[in-house]
């Protein structure tokens, strides 16, 4: 069993709630921007999880220059599901990859200060994903704050993953 690939699949679980929130609101408030958030909305900070999954995994740790650009941005939710797929990909290249080497360091040198950091596997998987938990709780006060009641999307039970299952995929 790969722990880390397990505990992926609950984060799979906790995001496509959100993306099924996410398609029942009006588009406009999908990328209306929100003052109180600097400016931000639903969709750039969905966009942003993406890139930082992209960044840390694809390019930092995988050296993959398929990943030096930013991901195309998407306006709409069935296409930040596309761009989800991707990273889903991403990840699970990324844990095979270092499968049994969570405590493996890749160097980065930051050449304007010229000082080099460290950061494990386990280190980059636990910042990504929990990045991302950061900024779905934001998107889900940016929902409230426009008026929506968001499900809950922090205590998933393994009893409702069956529930989950008759979500479709692309509203």
């Amino acid at each position: 069993m790969n722990l880390l690939k397990e505990q992926y699949d609950w984060i799979k679980h906790t995001r496509k709630l959100l993306f099924h929130f996410c398609e029942k609101i009006n588009q406009d408030d999908y990328l209306k921007e929100i003052d109180t958030f600097d400016g931000k909305s639903i969709r750039s900070l969905h966009q942003h999880t993406a890139e930082c999954y992209y960044y840390w995994l694809g390019k930092f740790s995988l050296k993959d220059h398929d990943f030096s650009k930013r991901p195309n941005q998407v306006v709409e939710v069935s296409e930040m599901r596309e761009l989800f797929e991707g990273v889903d990909q991403l990840v699970y290249r990324f844990l095979d990859e270092f499968e049994g080497r969570h405590e493996e360091k890749i160097s980065r040198s930051d050449s304007e200060q010229q000082d080099e950091e460290e950061f494990s596997i386990l280190w980059l998987f636990t910042h990504t994903t929990t990045h991302e938990f950061h900024h779905k709780g934001q998107i889900v006060w940016m929902a409230r704050h426009l008026g929506y009641e968001p499900p809950d999307t922090d205590l998933i039970k393994a009893s409702d993953i069956n529930r989950f299952l008759a979500y479709p995929e692309q509203g």
